[in-house]
């Protein structure tokens, strides 16, 4: 798709920046919080997401779905778990070796799941989500994933006053999400983007 997994301006900085501060301390009251992620991807934002629930002491319950899993000789020299907290180092390794489709308890805070499927087939659970990280590939490498079919699951995935949480500041994006029923704000982006998009399902 001739595009990058994370910006060029700091993968770390810019998931943080998103995911973390514009996403999970929006949920901070929160004693357990379950994830849905657009695009495992890395595995970044999961190992993000399992940091904060061990620093903050919160139950965090990650589903991540992906099409197209990045290989094994990629994921050995990515340094993530040298740049996180030292209490989830060891997770990083254990959510790429392990079994798709099962949940894991990484942690007693930390539950884990890989789905390896396109999201257009996967049949979407009867479980809701407090929050999804859409962490697809821009809408010009990939604009299939932005279209208002795969918003309106990701508004289904969602429990009432759920959290959709992306880099992407796109009008379009926003009119969809609004036409979905969703409360939109534009928020400051991480370094080299404008802004980026949070929405509430109301």
């Amino acid at each position: 798709m001739e595009e990058n997994y994370h910006s060029g301006h700091g993968a770390l900085q810019e998931a943080r920046h998103v995911f973390i501060q514009h996403g999970l301390e929006f949920l901070e009251e929160k004693n357990l919080i379950r994830v849905f992620e657009m695009g495992f991807g890395t595995g970044l934002n999961a190992l993000l997401a399992a940091e904060f629930a061990l620093n903050n002491s919160v139950r965090l319950e990650y589903t991540g779905i992906e099409a197209y899993p990045v290989e094994e000789e990629l994921i050995t020299q990515l340094n993530y778990s040298e740049l996180v907290s030292n209490n989830s180092k060891s997770i990083f390794s254990r959510m790429h070796s392990s079994n798709w489709e099962d949940v894991h308890s990484l942690d007693k805070l930390f539950q884990f799941q890989k789905i390896h499927a396109k999201i257009e087939d996967w049949v979407i659970p009867d479980e809701r989500f407090d929050i999804v990280f859409f962490d697809a590939f821009g809408p010009r490498a990939q604009g299939e994933m932005w279209e208002i079919e795969i918003l309106q699951k990701m508004c289904h995935l969602l429990s009432q006053g759920g959290v959709f949480v992306t880099y992407c500041a796109k009008g379009q994006l926003k009119r969809d999400l609004r036409s979905l029923g969703f409360e939109v704000e534009s928020l400051p982006g991480p370094p080299g983007k404008r802004e980026m998009t949070r929405g509430v399902k109301v």
